[in-house]
């Protein structure tokens, strides 16, 4: 559809002193999905990939889609 974009974005998880998974940072933008799901799971106990549809000209923002998760994950939208 015309002026609208795709934006992914990746988030990973560390457990936390009570054995929770909690985010090991904020959720980036990531250039594409295959660039976002090279993220090493070795160095995290969890990985998600997601992406929105977006429509500047209306100011919408789209549901978010999982492409990848991986491992322990807690809330990451």
């Amino acid at each position: 559809m015309p002026g609208t974009f795709t934006t992914v974005y990746i988030v990973a998880f560390e457990l936390d002193d009570r054995d929770q998974a909690v985010r090991a940072f904020e959720p980036r933008v990531a250039a594409n999905e295959e660039a976002a799901m090279e993220v090493l799971i070795t160095k995290h106990v969890g990985v998600v990939v997601w992406r929105r549809q977006n429509d500047p000209v209306v100011g919408e923002e789209g549901e978010s889609e999982v492409v990848f998760s991986v491992g322990r994950v807690g809330e990451f939208g």
